[in-house]
């Protein structure tokens, strides 16, 4: 299976919140359900998937392995907890959430116990997050391009993170978008309020479409069912060249995610 276009993103959800989001968005159709060891809802996320009995062959489920765990004997047993916390024997894809600050965990020492973990059967593909140029760039020498199902960053109408964006498609690699609608920035808007009036559609259905059909994979995060719902439906909107030329011009290089241990951006 490859990596679902959309998937549902449980970044601070925590407790009934996270169960009842997930048990919703399956409900709903979604199959792709994002998480990571660092948002400490992986039981949770587990509890809603093991409730709602959905067949494990349709699921695609992501975890992302913290900083503190990229030392080499701690990561293959990392990833072995967040399965269990899932109830999982296998996630779909692991990723590692941010380089190591400072690069004090050389890639060399993580990387290739990603690779081991997928050889060992816990996860079908690996990847990485929050990777810059030099960053993805060395990965791919140690491992292979071939090896990196996706480098997920921030990317919105405000933050387009071109460069990134240019360098992997280059070397063929996907990019997954996180917080797509900029934490709720896009429905303020009024350029993709216009948009979304033109087409009858919300702010956050057009930047998931624009995100969409510029090809990558979205996971924005949501707990009402009605803005599950709409985010599930933006698949089916096109755009034109002129919308997307209109979000385009919206870039601001705004980041959101930008904690003090983060690279330094492209």
């Amino acid at each position: 299976m490859g990596i679902p276009t959309i998937g549902l993103g449980t970044y601070r959800l925590k407790g009934q919140e996270v169960i009842d989001s997930v048990s919703q968005a399956l409900q709903l159709g979604y199959r792709h359900i994002d998480t990571a060891q660092i948002y400490e809802n992986e039981a949770q996320v587990g509890k809603a998937i093991a409730d709602n009995g959905i067949p494990r062959d349709e699921l695609f489920i992501t975890t992302k392995i913290w900083i503190s765990n990229l030392a080499p004997r701690k990561l293959i047993p990392s990833l072995e907890e967040s399965l269990n916390k899932l109830g999982l024997k296998q996630v779909d894809m692991t990723l590692i959430h941010w380089p190591s600050p400072d690069d004090k965990v050389p890639m060399e020492e993580y990387l290739p116990m990603l690779l081991e973990a997928r050889e060992q059967g816990l996860t079908k593909k690996i990847g990485v997050s929050n990777f810059t140029i030099e960053h993805l760039g060395k990965a791919i020498d140690l491992v292979g391009a071939e090896n990196i199902a996706t480098n997920q960053v921030e990317i919105h109408p405000f933050l387009h993170n071109r460069k990134i964006a240019e360098f992997a498609r280059e070397h063929g690699i996907q990019l997954t978008a996180y917080m797509p609608l900029a934490v709720g920035a896009v429905m303020k808007d009024p350029v993709l309020q216009a948009i979304g009036q033109a087409h009858g559609v919300t702010p956050a259905q057009v930047t998931l479409a624009w995100l969409m059909q510029l090809g990558y994979v979205v996971i924005p995060s949501s707990t009402k069912r009605g803005h599950q719902q709409d985010n599930l439906r933006a698949a089916d909107l096109q755009l034109s060249q002129d919308d997307m030329a209109a979000i385009a011009a919206l870039e601001r290089n705004e980041r959101i995610a930008d904690p003090d241990f983060a690279p330094q951006w492209d």
